[in-house]
């Protein structure tokens, strides 16, 4: 009985707040105008046609014997992609947080890699792949004198990708190892295990569905993934490269979107998996805190290999980065290596290289804050809210994360290129760069949401309602209280969308009008002409920019965050 007039009340309380209702109504016609509608079109393109409800657009494609390769191709490197990222991520994270590393250059070198994915186009090592072991690389031809190969195709784009994914599962498995227990594999040492038996019998099972999280996540990224098998792929067609060339090379709306349902039906599925399942499932292995500090391995039989094969690794990557500015300094690369600033020139004077950077720079910069300030809302209402479209808004925020960006692409292309439902309603959005921030802001929503709702988690419920008792709206209480309290979930988030928005391509490609000129785009149509001197330096100075942004973000968050108050 007192459960039922407290639920009322909160009801009473909740309604009478016209702030609150107004918001969440806002933001549900947000979320289902641009992320809910877009998918169900394609749907209705795919299922629909003048015959009535068909599934002979599906027919069709499906005798494409292009288009069936093409998802065999998308799943063998999905695979591969999700179990090489996941054993090399568990390679640096085991490292990290078992061997005794406790040298400046290590640290150093750990932190190197698992940012340069973050800051840089999701295509740089694409093109360094091409540098380095193409017919004219550096270490195929003028090393090894290798002038027969072909680093296009399968295996170019599998080494790219988990060059590039690692880093993800890598951070993700870094915080299972270090929650575990020292005590549980001590025990195990302590009745004579070797090393290799205590992490086969101890070890590996409790972060079992933590290795299987990091494979999932790899591989919708690997699938998804539209800028690498673009560049790299050569004739090796995928599933988001086939949608891409099915509506810009056949101009067959109908068939790129039953092909988009079929890309989203497996995100989708192994995002279900992955979220619902196995995410629950490694949260509920590791629980409470370790019972003292682990000791860490000095063995030089484990410490040496180890060591010396993710310094190789890292080294690696960090060279695959480094290849692109000489890409951009040396006159024809593979023929001429004198150094010149003529790309860097020509970016500016013959390329527009100016316009590229002002409009990728403005769009992402109005995006980022936008993004960030929904983000924190979504997460105030999650965790501290309790309404009947709670459950709606959590679901529809983070299912943008198992969208492919060429999939949401084709979406906005049928949803809004005539209106919504085909009423000429929002068709003014359509080919300009509101449709752009849109995209941008839809994109890199689940990251700042899932990033506020483990801040707020950590926040005393009482805090607020002290500030409800003193008779402030909901409002002020949001920008007085909870946001002050959350600033570096929401600085880190802004940087985030900035970031991510302005190395953004798959949704974008397909998206852009030549009113605007995007960094991304100009670098994948500069590689995709073997440009390569034009493409690194755009990549180069868009790297530049990226990189200080999240530079920016640190000294503001040092400066400006809760971490200052730490530890006085």
């Amino acid at each position: 009985m007192a459960s039922n007039q407290s639920a009322s009340l909160d009801r009473k309380k909740f309604f009478g707040d016209p702030i609150m209702v107004t918001t969440i109504v806002v933001l549900i016609a947000f979320l289902t105008l641009f992320i809910l509608y877009p998918l169900a079109i394609l749907l209705v393109d795919s299922f629909v046609t003048d015959k009535g409800f068909t599934l002979d657009v599906f027919r069709r494609i499906m005798q494409l014997s292009s288009f069936r390769k093409a998802i065999t191709n998308t799943l063998k490197v999905g695979f591969l992609v999700g179990i090489a990222s996941t054993a090399v991520g568990l390679l640096f994270a085991y490292v990290e947080e078992y061997v005794k590393l406790r040298t400046k250059f290590m640290e150093g070198l750990f932190k190197v890699v698992s940012m340069l994915p973050v800051v840089s186009p999701p295509f740089v090592l694409s093109l360094s792949m091409i540098m380095l072991f193409g017919k004219a690389g550096i270490i195929t031809r003028y090393l090894l004198h290798i002038y027969d190969n072909s680093v296009y195709g399968f295996w170019g784009i599998a080494i790219v990708q988990t060059l590039t994914f690692f880093p993800v599962c890598y951070m993700m498995l870094k915080g299972l190892l270090k929650n575990i227990d020292p005590s549980l594999e001590e025990a195990a040492r302590d009745m004579g295990a070797s090393r290799s038996k205590v992490f086969t019998s101890v070890t590996l099972p409790l972060i079992l569905p933590g290795l299987g999280n990091a494979f999932l996540v790899t591989f919708i990224e690997s699938i998804a993934d539209f800028a690498n098998p673009m560049i790299i792929g050569g004739s090796y067609d995928t599933l988001a490269t086939s949608i891409y060339l099915q509506i810009t090379g056949a101009y067959d709306k109908e068939g790129a979107s039953a092909m988009a349902v079929v890309l989203l039906c497996i995100t989708l599925l192994m995002f279900i998996v992955q979220k619902y399942y196995l995410e629950a499932k490694s949260t509920a292995t590791l629980t409470g805190k370790a019972s003292r500090a682990r000791m860490l391995i000095t063995d030089n039989s484990v410490k040496i290999p180890l060591t010396i094969l993710c310094s190789i690794i890292a080294l690696f990557v960090i060279m695959m980065y480094i290849c692109v500015p000489f890409g951009a300094l040396f006159k024809t690369w593979g023929y001429d290596f004198h150094l010149t600033t003529k790309w860097f020139v020509q970016v500016f004077t013959r390329y527009k290289g100016f316009k590229a950077f002002k409009d990728s720079f403005v769009l992402s910069l109005i995006a980022s804050p936008i993004t960030a300030l929904l983000s924190m809302i979504i997460s105030y209402l999650v965790v501290k809210r309790t309404f009947r479209g709670k459950g709606f808004i959590e679901a529809v925020s983070m299912l943008a994360m198992a969208v492919p960006g060429t999939v949401l692409g084709i979406g906005y292309i049928r949803g809004f290129s005539a209106g919504v439902f085909r009423t000429g309603f929002l068709q003014s959005i359509y080919g300009t760069g509101v449709i752009l921030i849109i995209v941008f802001i839809v994109r890199s929503l689940p990251t700042g949401t899932r990033s506020g709702i483990s801040a707020l988690r950590q926040i005393d419920k009482s805090i607020e309602e002290s500030a409800y008792d003193m008779g402030a709206d909901s409002l002020k209480v949001f920008t007085s209280v909870t946001l002050p309290l959350i600033k570096d979930s929401f600085l880190s988030g802004l940087v985030t969308t900035f970031v991510r928005s302005i190395t953004a391509i798959s949704a974008i490609i397909l998206l852009v009008t030549p009113q605007y000129l995007l960094i991304t785009v100009q670098i994948n149509e500069f590689a995709e002409k073997g440009a390569f001197g034009i493409a690194c330096a755009f990549a180069t100075i868009l790297i530049i920019i990226t990189y200080s942004a999240v530079t920016l973000m640190n000294i503001v968050i040092k400066r400006f965050g809760t971490s200052r108050y730490e530890g006085e």
